[in-house]
């Protein structure tokens, strides 16, 4: 097994507050990872990222393997040295990227053969190639190689995709072999509470180093991927960590945090700063509201960020109304900060035992002020 011991340091109801060791450091969690699909957080250097409060990051096994592609990467010893961050990067497998490709690919039990949406030559991805892929990144965390199960899908097709998913993840499972690096096996199962079960029992058997829950935040209602979640708390091993694949909005984080998650990614907090969608502690700012030409103020008055430390409201918006790359990278900066600290403020109640009390206050906050902020 690779190297990702989880201690888990605080409780409070289902919430938890723990340290997951990788072989690059040590991550505090709950924790969120920006996302890195080429090898950049896009817009921001690691020297920001770190001081933003970044841990880990993640990258796109998929779209680094097509481009620079592997050879690349492998003249410098891994993602790392080539994109000049020296803290953990999880990988995922291209699972997900599969799966947005439905026009293009053809999947069997070998794996996947899919046109490549960069030149249209033929690639193949399965588990092997994935693993292979992975360690030649030097990624910390690696996850197994699984098809993505659509949102809606019958028992029957569901039942289908994660069954394939196991027989891929004792494949991956075998390929990763005696790597130090931590192996995360995916539960899948759509919406149904039985095929959840049966993908988590058959994922334990296996054995793996944590437990990711995936095929959420594919176009599902809020209360279904609840459902789901709730389900799985109880069920999910005690001492490894869970990571909720793909899921980002800040209430979200705080509703699956209260149902046991450690780990998350997504594009929201990046993808949304560079359409000016500024997040604070009491909803989000709309910077291309006309409000804010005139505004003095900063993004957020107590955030310690760059971006509120030196620029007004006005300043971004006209930098986002003229397109200038500067607005981007500045909002970028305030939006992961702010993801960032809620972490750590949950992290925090976790500990002192009072995560009820955020979360109340939490969505309190965003009652007064449901989508903008004065």
């Amino acid at each position: 097994m690779g190297i990702a011991n989880f201690t888990i340091e605080a409780r409070d109801g289902q919430a938890r507050a723990g340290t997951l060791e990788t072989r690059r450091g040590e991550i505090q969690t709950p924790v969120f990872m920006p996302v890195g699909t080429y090898g950049s957080v896009k817009g921001v250097t690691a020297e920001e990222l770190k001081t933003v409060g970044s841990q880990i990051i993640l990258g796109n096994t998929f779209h680094l393997m097509l481009r620079p592609g592997v050879e690349v990467i492998e003249k410098f010893q891994g993602l790392h040295d080539f994109m000049h961050w020296d803290r953990p990067i999880l990988t995922d497998s291209g699972g997900f990227q599969v799966f947005s490709l439905a026009d293009r690919r053809k999947i069997d039990e070998q794996g996947v053969r899919f046109q490549s949406p960069i030149d249209g030559s033929q690639v193949q991805l399965d588990p092997e190639i994935s693993m292979r892929v992975q360690k030649a990144l030097g990624s910390d965390i690696v996850m197994v190689f699984d098809e993505c199960t659509p949102f809606p899908a019958s028992h029957e097709t569901a039942a289908e995709s994660m069954r394939l998913s196991l027989r891929w993840a004792k494949r991956s499972r075998d390929a990763h072999g005696d790597s130090t690096a931590a192996l995360f096996g995916i539960v899948q199962g759509g919406m149904y509470d039985d095929l959840r079960e049966e993908s988590l029992q058959g994922l334990t058997e296996i054995g793996f180093d944590a437990y990711a829950i995936g095929g959420l935040s594919v176009g599902e209602p809020a209360e279904e991927r609840a459902k789901v979640l709730n389900f799985l708390q109880d069920r999910l091993p005690q001492d490894k960590a869970r990571y909720l694949m793909g899921v980002g909005k800040p209430e979200d984080l705080v509703d699956a945090v209260a149902n046991g998650v450690d780990m998350f990614d997504c594009v929201i907090p990046t993808r949304n700063a560079r359409n000016g969608f500024l997040y604070t502690s009491t909803g989000v700012l709309r910077l291309r509201n006309q409000r804010y030409q005139k505004d003095e103020r900063p993004i957020e008055d107590d955030c310690p960020c760059y971006t509120c430390q030196n620029y007004s409201r006005a300043y971004l918006k006209h930098l986002d109304k003229c397109g200038e790359m500067l607005g981007g990278r500045l909002n970028t900066i305030h939006n992961l900060s702010y993801f960032h600290r809620l972490m750590a403020s949950m992290r925090s109640a976790i500990q002192a035992g009072t995560f009820q009390q955020f979360s109340r206050e939490f969505y309190a906050s965003r009652e007064k002020s449901p989508s903008t902020v004065a």
